[in-house]
């Protein structure tokens, strides 16, 4: 019956063990809340950061746009007069 008490006391000990581990770790986490606050405020400056990029990106998307548009009607219409020029010779033979 010693021997079981002994195994208990052993469980015991190593559960205390990494209890006062845990403790230890959550202490040390919630000890400095400057960090947490330096690294809310990289987050935010990251976040602006990111914001601006994201709109520069979508201006320069639209720029892209519009020019490929106007592109395609002025491809459109050399075609139109290539056609138109080509047309009257492309008779019959």
């Amino acid at each position: 019956m010693s021997d079981r008490i002994d195994e208990a006391l052993q469980r015991l000990e190593s559960v205390l063990s990494r209890l006062e581990g845990a403790v230890a770790q959550r202490f040390e986490a919630e000890r400095d809340p400057s960090d947490l606050e330096t690294e809310l405020a990289l987050m935010g400056e990251d976040r602006a950061r990111l914001a601006a990029e994201l709109d520069a990106a979508s201006a320069r998307l639209l720029a892209v746009e519009a020019t490929s548009k106007d592109v395609g009607h002025r491809l459109g219409r050399a075609i139109a007069a290539v056609e138109g020029v080509l047309a009257p010779t492309a008779g019959p033979r």
